[in-house]
C-alpha cells in the first residue's frame, strides 16, 4: 500500500496518522520518486511539536534516497530508475513523492543510500556553518556540542578535515571515546559539566573562536561565554528547549561577539548553492566523513525514531525505511 505519514496533531506528543498516500504525475520541473530510505532530524521533531509550521497536506521528513519512477515535463539530465538524494524538502515520511527536479543530486554507484539520506542534511548543515557562517582553517578552535551524535560527529569530522582543533562536549564516557574516534582533540563530558570553566583551562582563558549551539535553552548562554572576544556563535538547534531572551548586554564581556542564527533551509533554498553544497557532501562521503545510521526504523515507526533523536539516545543517525 501506498502510505505516508500526516502530522494529525501538533504538540510536545504530536502524533502522526497514516495515511494513503498518491502523490501524483510529476508536473512541470518535477520528478516522482520512490523512497529506498529517509533521514531523520531535529527539525522533523519540531515540526511535530508546532515549532515550525507544516503546510498542507503536513508530511514531515526533509531528506531521503529515493528511485526515479516518472519524469515530469520540461526535466532533462535524468533517467528513469536512477536513484537521487535530496534535502531541505519536506514531504519524506511517504513510500513515494514528488520532487523539484533541482533538488534531486545523482546518487554515486560509491555511496550507500542509508548513509546518503542520513547524511545530506546535516552535510549541507556542516557546509554551511564551517565554510559559510565561519571559514574553519588550520588555526581554528571551535566548540562543537554532543560530538559524538549525528550532526555533532559530521561537524567534528569535517572540521577535523579542515585542520580545526575540535573541543567536543558529550553526555556520557562511552560517547566521549566516539567523540575521540571521531576526532575530536578534546572531549568535554556530562550534561551538567561547567563547560565555561573548561573551555577557559583548554584554551588558557582565551576561549574558542567559534563555537556551534544545537542545545539551546539555558545553556545557550554557556555557549557564548565560551567564545573569545570577536568570536561567533552559530545557534542552530534548541534540543534542550526554546532559546532564551537575550540582551545586547549579554554580549559585553566578550566583546564583539558575532552571533549567527543561520537556517539551513534558507541556505539550501538557493539552487546553485544547493546544488554545490550537494557536491562538497558527496565529496566529504566519498573520503569517509559521513554520518553512518545508527538504526534503521520502518517508516511506519517514524514517531518512535523521533523520541529516540529527541532522547538522545544512541549515537550517529536514525534512518527510516519504507
Amino acid at each position: 500500500m501506498e502510505f505516508a505519514l500526516k502530522l494529525d496533531h501538533p504538540g510536545r506528543n504530536g502524533t502522526f496518522k497514516t495515511i494513503e498516500w498518491t502523490p501524483g504525475a510529476p508536473g512541470e520541473g518535477e520528478l516522482r520518486i520512490r523512497h529506498d530510505c529517509v533521514g531523520v532530524n531535529f527539525i522533523d521533531s519540531y515540526f511535530r511539536i508546532g515549532l515550525y509550521p507544516l503546510a498542507d497536506p503536513a508530511i514531515p521528513g526533509v531528506e531521503g534516497v529515493g528511485t526515479i519512477e516518472e519524469i515530469g515535463p520540461g526535466v532533462t539530465g535524468f533517467s528513469l530508475g536512477q536513484k537521487v538524494a535530496y534535502c531541505a524538502q519536506p514531504g519524506g515520511f511517504a513510500t513515494s513523492r514528488l520532487l523539484p527536479a533541482w533538488r534531486a543530486l545523482a546518487l554515486p554507484d560509491a555511496i550507500d543510500v542509508q548513509i546518503a539520506a542520513a547524511s545530506m542534511l546535516r552535510g549541507m548543515t556542516a557546509h554551511m556553518l564551517l565554510e559559510h557562517v565561519y571559514p574553519v582553517s588550520e588555526t581554528s578552535v571551535i566548540l562543537v556540542h554532543a560530538s559524538a551524535g549525528g550532526l555533532g560527529g559530521l561537524l567534528t569530522q569535517w572540521a577535523k578535515a579542515l585542520g580545526a582543533t575540535v573541543i567536543g562536549t558529550v553526555s556520557t564516557p562511552e560517547k566521549a571515546a566516539i567523540a575521540r574516534d571521531l576526532g575530536a582533540d578534546h572531549v568535554i563530558v556530562g550534561r551538567d559539566a561547567d563547560w565555561v570553566s573548561e573551555v577557559e583551562a583548554l584554551t588558557q582563558g582565551r576561549g574558542v573562536d567559534f563555537a556551534i549551539d544545537g542545545i539551546g535553552g539555558g545553556r545557550l548562554r554557556d555557549t557564548i561565554a565560551c567564545v573569545r572576544a570577536d568570536g561567533t556563535v552559530a545557534s542552530v538547534g534548541q534540543a534542550a528547549g526554546p532559546i532564551p531572551d537575550l540582551s545586547v548586554a549579554e554580549f559585553a564581556p566578550r566583546r564583539a561577539i558575532r552571533f549567527a542564527r543561520p537556517s539551513i533551509m534558507s541556505f539550501a533554498a538557493d539552487p546553485e548553492m544547493y546544488r554545490s553544497a550537494g557536491e562538497e557532501v558527496f565529496g566529504m562521503i566519498q573520503r569517509g566523513i559521513s554520518v553512518p545510521p545508527e538504526k534503521a526504523y520502518p517508516l511506519t515507526e517514524a514517531a518512535a525514531a523521533l523520541s529516540a533523536l529527541e532522547n538522545g539516545e544512541g549515537t550517529g543517525a536514525k534512518v527510516l525505511i519504507p
